[in-house]
């Protein structure tokens, strides 16, 4: 058994839609970034890709490339899954947390869940998503923005 280990963070930005696991949040701003900015799926590839010993996502996925420039992060979370597939990795539990004092984030919970399910051929019972605070402590806490957490677990 494998275990890797992601985080990411990006700060919001008006004028962008908020997608976390593949869902779009309903919120007055979203993330900066690249790609969608979803900073669920970033910190669960990397945990995944972590745990299978592979470069960062920013290897497979670099900023410089327009390929990527506004893609889902669910479509990269696919091509992640491939890569573990290639090398006869398959995934035991994904473990994920969502660090933001707003918005409210558990009404989308399951349908995150659902998403990496399908994307991942994992259970839904298998993975976890929850949303906590920063007690407004830090730029997480002052509203600037929202980081993820992510623990995956895999076997070959």
């Amino acid at each position: 058994m494998f275990i890797g280990f992601g985080y990411d963070v990006h700060r919001f930005k008006k004028g962008r839609k908020l997608i976390l696991g593949g869902v779009e949040i309903a919120s007055p701003k979203g993330l900066d970034g690249h790609s969608d900015a979803d900073v669920l799926i970033h910190a669960l590839m990397d945990a995944l890709l972590g745990a299978a010993g592979l470069n960062d996502i920013g290897h497979f996925f670099p900023n410089t490339n327009s390929k990527y420039k506004g893609i889902s992060s669910i479509k990269l979370l696919e091509i992640i899954y491939k890569e573990l597939k290639k090398r006869n990795f398959k995934i035991n539990n994904v473990d994920m947390t969502i660090i933001a004092e707003s918005p409210k984030i558990y009404p989308y919970i399951d349908k995150m869940k659902e998403n990496i399910s399908k994307t991942i051929k994992l259970n839904k019972t298998r993975i976890a998503v929850k949303a906590t605070t920063n007690e407004k402590m830090g730029f997480l806490g002052r509203g600037e923005g929202m980081a993820a957490m992510a623990m995956a677990s895999i076997r070959q």
